[in-house]
């Protein structure tokens, strides 16, 4: 049980809900208001901006973020720098990888939050909002048809995410962090306590990881298929 939030209670529920249905508005505004679609968009990008910075500045203020701690080295780090640039700039390999590690990492992190303090404190607010942004702009970009994932961007998401790792590794051991969590697993409640003990839950993750990606890949499938090879990824290019 998380000390912090009750899980899949009222408030954890809401947020849950909160998040695909902000991104259902925002892709229903968008198809009614065609010309409004890069607006939502740079709006969606600047708001996760902003946020971020707010995170960050509560994070000095609070010292919570000093080297080697608190570093944007985990996986929703980087899904949230991807999902940012593929709101500026809708690049194909960008949303790739930024569409199966927000969806399947921050969506992840959403159901089981990892919070250092209890809800609705602003560390806790920021983690909520963070991520949830961060999966409501991926699934906005997705259901506006204004991205999608390429065929192979599964592999694609799974080499990115070894690389990932293969950085954060020799960080954690030469440091003492547990960045993507290679070294222990996270406190609170996860889907890595039922993966064995370490180093066997690494391993397993690769597959829980091949499993997610290709489930998230499903429902794009047949629509990425039927497009031409030169905008396979992505329904508008600028």
């Amino acid at each position: 049980m998380n000390p912090y939030i009750h899980l899949f209670g009222p408030a954890h529920l809401a947020i849950l809900a909160a998040v695909p249905a902000l991104a259902l508005l925002l892709a229903l505004a968008q198809r009614r208001v065609p010309a409004a679609a890069k607006t939502i968009r740079l709006g969606l990008g600047v708001a996760l901006v902003v946020n971020t910075i707010l995170f960050y500045g509560w994070r000095i203020e609070t010292h919570l973020l000093a080297f080697p701690f608190g570093l944007p080295l985990e996986l929703c780090d980087l899904s949230l720098a991807l999902t940012i640039l593929s709101l500026f700039r809708l690049k194909a390999a960008v949303f790739d990888l930024a569409y199966y590690w927000a969806l399947a990492g921050a969506g992840m992190a959403l159901l089981t939050p990892n919070l250092t303090e209890p809800f609705p404190s602003f560390g806790s607010v920021e983690f909520f909002i963070t991520h949830g942004l961060t999966v409501t702009a991926v699934l906005y970009l997705l259901w506006s048809r204004q991205a999608r994932p390429r065929k192979w961007s599964v592999a694609w998401a799974m080499i990115g995410i070894n690389v990932f790792a293969l950085v954060d590794g020799p960080f954690d051991y030469f440091f003492g962090t547990d960045y993507f969590f290679l070294r222990a697993k996270p406190a609170d409640p996860s889907l890595l306590d039922y993966l064995g003990p370490w180093p066997l839950y690494i391993l397993c993750t690769e597959g829980v990881a091949l499993i997610l990606f290709s489930l998230l890949y499903l429902p794009v499938r047949r629509v990425t298929q039927a497009l031409p090879v030169e905008s396979e990824a992505m329904l508008v290019e600028e």
